[in-house]
């Protein structure tokens, strides 16, 4: 893989979907590697590149496992310019664009690819407007992350801040009300979160760090009936997204 890279080239998407998703949001794609005799959504992809005067060339199975690391690639990958993070304006702008009180995302410390993709990819079905993640200690936008998140990665804004505690006095200052997913809150969906709302959403294994909780306004929790004492960062952030996107849609 490094002896494809260059300078030029600086990060990889792979797989049918994240590469379709890709190039219909417009993204700056430098050139597409294609599997030899593949079909289906291919063609459509290889249409696509075509009319925005995207290069592309084929190769055989082996020089794709090799660039993607063994990676599932299904038959293509694109070569892209590295991910440009964005700014919290631009997330609130997105709100103001759409009309809508903020509902932003904050993730403190997932280190996960799996679940920061998948958490991408609900944050944009559920009408998120962007997901707020930490300079250190947390994985940033990977080719893995793009794959989990199925193409979403093109379509919710993701920032990366310095300091996650200050973040969320931005916010609170903004009239954004901030809620901390631990165990001890109230039950989810006996919280209020029609209005401009975050959510927090902590670390693998070790949840939310302290003084961030300290700041946000409640805490909400997910009840647990079986013998697991809580669920993984990304089916928790569904569920609280979709409880989102539900009190949202039933107070028009």
């Amino acid at each position: 893989m490094k002896e494809e890279q260059t300078s030029v080239y600086k990060s990889l998407i792979i797989g049918r979907n994240p590469v379709l998703e890709a190039l219909k949001s417009g993204r700056d794609i430098e050139k597409l590697i294609i599997g030899r005799g593949t079909e289906g959504s291919i063609r459509k992809i290889i249409g696509i590149a075509k009319e925005k005067g995207i290069a592309w060339q084929y190769a055989d199975k082996a020089a794709l496992d090799r660039i993607s690391e063994g990676k599932v690639h299904q038959g293509v990958i694109a070569y892209v310019s590295e991910y440009a993070y964005y700014y919290l304006e631009d997330i609130l702008e997105k709100a103001q664009a759409r009309k809508e009180d903020p509902f932003i995302i904050i993730l403190d410390g997932i280190e996960d690819p799996h679940n920061f993709g998948a958490i991408l990819r609900t944050a944009e079905g559920a009408g998120a407007h962007g997901v707020i993640i930490p300079k250190r200690r947390a994985v940033g936008i990977t080719d893995v992350v793009a794959k989990a998140a199925a193409g979403a990665v093109e379509y919710i804004p993701v920032v990366k801040v310095s300091n996650i505690a200050q973040t969320v006095d931005k916010l609170k200052e903004k009239g954004i009300w901030v809620a901390a997913c631990d165990m001890d809150g109230i039950e989810y969906d006996l919280a209020d979160m029609k209005g401009s709302i975050a959510l927090v959403i902590g670390a693998e294994g070790y949840g939310i760090s302290r003084l961030v909780k300290e700041k946000c306004d409640f805490t909400v929790s997910i009840p647990m009936s079986g013998h697991i004492s809580s669920l993984n960062a990304s089916n928790a952030a569904a569920i609280l997204m979709y409880e989102v996107k539900r009190q949202r849609k039933n107070s028009k």
